[in-house]
């Protein structure tokens, strides 16, 4: 497997994990937790699972002084996206907030081409605003309301904390660090900010089920250590901006589990979604060799001329011939 096919396949873990997220906090919300004691779970059994990884792969916990900073900045980033997405479920339905958050693909493509000058391709273009598109397309209002203010801000923060930390986390300063080691200390710094809220509060709310636990185990493995890990090591390996549109499969998990664990059903125009979504992943996914592919294709089809025909030309003599 090369490099590029192992990229590809990490993005496409790191969303589908992420879009696990209202799958295991909603239970918990219903359960009269708040998004300060989910998150400040969540970490906390997320950090040792990383540890161990760590540890088991022989790798050891050091840190060079120009590596903390950014390291701690980009904790903070991956906090208060957090912090603000699982808050916007109080003013909206995860599905909506959801479907908002995915302008992050957006915002890393202008980051890079704004700060980093990184060239903005038409393709490019097509696939986030296809994939974008497409999760439009899944948004589902059924009672008439309006987007709720509040909650559309907290999202659209989530969002370019996101796509900051995306860009971020791909500069030069820690691409010597070890993918295990950069997201076990961006969720240990992120981890503070709870920390710092539930002490001001002085409120951590329990849960009030033993099987709650299982819901916050879930979201510490799979939306957190697993998802930002696969994450951390797509960005290393294919760039910002394509783990950035891969993040499109992440509603699609939603709907997955939304239709096998709930018993719901796609309507025609759900479908239509889910095919812009994965035509656009496929095309990221296909990359500058689609253009290659299709020259290719259109080579098996040489353009017929007059010079092509079989047929030979005749001359007046022989059209005299055939005259008679």
């Amino acid at each position: 497997m090369n490099a590029k096919t192992k990229g590809y396949l990490l993005g496409m873990i790191a969303a589908a994990s992420y879009g696990m997220n209202p799958l295991f906090a909603l239970p918990l919300y219903k359960a009269g937790m708040d998004p300060d004691s989910v998150l400040f779970f969540r970490y906390m059994f997320a950090i040792p699972i990383l540890g161990i990884m760590l540890k088991a792969r022989g790798r050891g916990f050091g840190l060079r002084r120009r590596e903390v900073l950014p390291l701690i900045v980009m904790g903070v980033l991956v906090a208060v996206s957090s912090l603000t997405l699982f808050l916007s479920y109080n003013y909206m339905e995860a599905g909506i907030a959801s479907t908002i958050l995915f302008v992050y693909p957006i915002l890393v493509a202008l980051i890079m081409f704004i700060v980093f000058h990184e060239r903005l391709s038409l393709f490019t273009g097509f696939c986030i605003l296809l994939a974008l598109g497409g999760i439009a397309l899944l948004y589902k209002n059924t009672d008439g309301s309006t987007l709720s203010l509040p909650g559309t801000l907290l999202v659209l923060g989530s969002a370019l904390s996101y796509a900051i930390y995306i860009v971020g986390v791909n500069q030069p300063t820690l691409k010597e660090v070890a993918t295990l080691k950069v997201t076990f200390y961006v969720l240990l710094f992120g981890f503070s900010l709870f920390i710092f809220r539930i002490y001001m509060t002085g409120d951590l709310r329990l849960p009030t089920e033993w099987y709650l636990w299982g819901n916050l185990l879930a979201l510490a493995l799979f939306p957190t250590a697993i998802s930002f890990l696969c994450t951390t090591s797509a960005i290393q390996y294919i760039g910002s901006t394509p783990t950035a549109i891969l993040g499109a499969l992440e509603p699609v998990t939603a709907i997955f589990f939304g239709v096998t664990v709930f018993g719901e059903v796609l309507d025609f125009r759900e479908w239509v979604g889910l095919v812009m979504i994965i035509v656009a992943v496929t095309f990221v996914i296909a990359g500058g060799n689609i253009t290659t592919d299709l020259v290719r294709f259109r080579k098996l089809f040489p353009r017929i001329t007059k010079r092509n025909l079989p047929f030979k030309r005749h001359s007046h003599y022989d059209q005299g011939k055939h005259e008679i």
